[in-house]
């Protein structure tokens, strides 16, 4: 065993060394802390005392002595970070599983930013909520002295107060009561033995680093009685092998007897991979008007008065538009105005489609049309007005910060009406496709990843702009999400999402869905929505909703009502399986809190009766990338929930260009859930308002204003 004493005594001494080595010179930049096993900033086995990179995002896989641990990471804020984590352990023979799988959940928060005297300062919590199996509490401190080295050192409790402890300051650590898991452990928290670890790393190369630490973590339930692995000695070596920007590895020699990999994939969602550019056709270039004294006939508004001219124009913008995969709405033009109402079918930042249709503009209208109003129009709704002066356009189009210089004279406000028709030369009803599909679970208490994968059939027609039928019939190819656990509810509570494994278990044409839904704008700041029929895999029946969202307000307030039926699981024409129906529905208040952080709250009645709120909050970057957390308490009790005990998970939202580089409005959006359970569950509404309103509105225009002249 290790003197208790004379470690304690090494880490002060090597403490004190630290202290004056910097005191004399300016600790230079370090590059981005690396991560340990546990998918977090730190050593090896460890946590350090710095903070990954402000936003970003990060998946790690670790494995040694039969452990394999997956983390999602994500930086939310400059100081504060949160982890997911699903680790597996073999032959654990826990609960009825040989492979026992844990979920778990971390936070971080840095306490204090490196100086020129001082070492970066986090606390935080491993594995706070559930089970706690991987439990424990930490203050770490680290220090860059060179741009190539750094050390670090703390103090752990729980699992990192394990071995050697010197002592329990804040008192006995009591047992954890497991329950349904999904509770925090805070009873436990900072309390029971306390015991010192530390490490060095050192960046020997552009691509390489080497490691060692000293780890507090004894292993006492792995090296106990199940024997998963022997621990020899508190010691971790290794080194790390930076692939690329993105990628990092690492091997190392663990606890004196084992050997350990792990994988890193790091993403910062507010650049692009590689930095490259958003791919796509170039624009037209603005067609400069001729100077009004040179060419004065040019200028001249009698063209109003000649016959059929309006719709010569019109049919010269449609093609301009249609070449950037845009549509002409309507065109309404005086001596001296336009209004644009258009379709944005492919520019994933607004701002862009703005630019694209005043150049279309440009290029057709007479030379007395001075003042451009552009109004971007989403399922029949026309939304904010876009307010901008061709000489502008004509000026900046090619100057130093153009973008920002005519942001300067751009006006918004909005504008309200019913939608009309669009012209028959212009319009598509009918939009379909024919694509293959995946449908994941992830982190199933008896699998990591199941999946289904198969072809579906889609498609919108559309009866007017704002009357949209719209349906999606799919068959199964193959997977195996109908193999997870039936649902074990109680039956005092009504089965709706524990049903899924029904739902999958299905190897004929379903029809996922099949509604008919009216959307209108009536009034300032109002949108309204009317949803009927099979409207998503599980229910069906009627939904309504009301949005109040000014376009420059960093508030909205939404109400929704729903009243529905649970489909029969063949997912055909039937309701009488369940013969269960409910009326449930939400008020919502969404907040923007500025630097792209919004919240959420839903409060009402949830499908299988239960009432409550879900909280949601989220980080949203320029590039389109969407990361956040939510949670939904209701009047289900833990007992009732089940395993879990609450409804929670991650949202993320990732766009296509973003991976392809090229323009699209389309994003892939997943929902991560350590279990899904009935309590808590909500109705799956394609279209729901605030997430088409709000692109077009100011702050979401803004973010992306750079692109306007592109």
């Amino acid at each position: 065993m290790v003197d208790v004493t004379r470690v304690c005594v090494k880490i002060a001494a090597f403490g004190a060394a630290v202290l004056t080595l910097t005191a004399a010179a300016r600790a230079q930049e370090f590059p981005r802390p690396t991560l340990n096993l546990y998918g977090a900033a730190g050593g090896i086995d460890m946590p350090s005392g710095q903070p990954a990179p402000d936003g970003e995002y990060s998946t790690t896989h670790s494995r040694f002595a039969g452990i394999s641990r997956t983390t999602l990471s994500f930086q939310l804020a400059p100081r504060l970070s949160g982890s997911f984590r699903y680790t597996g352990i073999l032959n654990w023979n826990f609960g009825g599983f040989d492979t026992y799988y844990d979920r778990s959940f971390d936070a971080r928060y840095q306490l204090l930013k490196e100086s020129e005297i001082l070492p970066s300062v986090t606390i935080g919590l491993q594995d706070f909520l559930g089970t706690g199996l991987f439990s424990g509490e930490y203050v770490a401190a680290t220090k860059n002295l060179t741009p190539k080295f750094r050390v670090t050192g703390g103090i752990g409790w729980g699992r990192l107060g394990s071995y050697n402890s010197v002592g329990s300051p804040f008192g006995e650590r009591p047992t954890n009561n497991i329950g349904l898991g999904g509770k925090a452990n805070y009873a436990q928290w900072f309390r029971g033995p306390m015991a010192p670890f530390g490490g060095v790393e050192w960046q020997a190369t552009d691509k390489i680093s080497l490691k060692a630490e000293y780890s507090s973590d004894a292993y006492t339930s792995e090296t106990g009685p199940r024997d998963i692995f022997i621990h020899k000695s508190p010691w971790n070596f290794g080194v790390g092998y930076q692939l690329s920007e993105r990628f990092r590895f690492g091997a190392y020699y663990l606890y004196g007897s084992e050997v350990g990999v792990t994988g890193q994939l790091l993403i910062d969602p507010s650049r692009r991979p590689r930095n490259m550019a958003i791919q796509g056709m170039a624009p037209f270039p603005v067609a400069v008007r001729p100077s009004r004294t040179a060419q004065p006939q040019m200028w001249s508004q009698d063209w109003v008065n000649v016959p059929g001219l309006d719709d010569k124009i019109k049919a010269a913008v449609a093609p301009l538009l249609a070449a950037d995969d845009m549509m002409l709405e309507r065109l309404t033009l005086s001596a001296t105005r336009a209004e644009l109402r258009f379709r944005n079918k492919t520019f994933g930042a607004e701002a862009q489609a703005i630019g694209r249709a005043a150049r279309a503009l440009s290029r057709v209208l007479p030379a007395s049309v001075e003042t451009f109003d552009l109004i971007p129009v989403v399922k029949g709704m026309p939304l904010t007005r876009v307010t901008l002066q061709r000489s502008d356009l004509e000026a900046l189009e090619f100057a130093p910060q153009g973008e920002a210089a005519l942001r300067l004279r751009v006006s918004y406000s909005d504008v309200g009406g019913v939608a009309e028709m669009v012209s028959d030369d212009n319009r598509q009803p009918l939009t379909w496709g024919l694509r293959p599909f995946t449908r994941f679970s992830f982190f199933d208490p008896g699998n990591p990843v199941r999946m289904d994968v198969g072809v579906r059939l889609s498609g919108n027609y559309e009866i007017s702009p704002n009357l949209i039928l719209s349906g999606a019939f799919a068959q199964k190819a193959g997977g195996n999400l109908d193999q997870a656990r039936a649902s074990n509810t109680v039956a005092s509570v009504q089965r709706v999402r524990s049903e899924a494994t029904k739902y999958n278990d299905n190897d004929t044409p379903v029809m996922e869905s099949m509604t008919l839904a009216w959307y209108q704008h009536p009034a300032r700041n109002i949108y309204t929505r009317l949803s009927g029929g099979y409207l998503e895999r599980m229910f069906g029946g009627m939904s309504g909703e009301v949005l109040w969202r000014p376009i420059d307000s960093k508030l909205a307030l939404g109400a929704e009502l729903n009243y529905v039926a649970q489909r029969n699981t063949d997912q055909r024409l039937g309701f009488d399986e369940y013969d269960y129906r409910v009326l449930t529905g939400h008020v919502s208040a969404y907040y923007e809190f500025g630097e792209g952080y919004l919240a959420q709250l839903d409060a009402g009645r949830y499908l299988a009766g239960d009432i409550g709120a879900t909280f949601t909050l989220a980080r949203e970057f320029d590039s389109g990338w969407r990361i956040g957390a939510f949670a939904t308490l209701t009047d289900m009790s833990a007992e009732d929930f089940g395993e879990g005990s609450f409804d929670k998970g991650i949202n993320l939202t990732i766009p296509l260009n973003w991976l392809t580089g090229y323009s699209s409005r389309k994003v892939y959006s997943t929902t991560i859930r350590p279990v899904t359970r009935d309590g808590g569950a909500r109705l799956a509404v394609n279209g729901r308002l605030n997430a088409l309103v709000r692109d077009y509105h100011t702050k979401r225009m803004d973010a992306q204003w750079e692109r306007v002249l592109r």
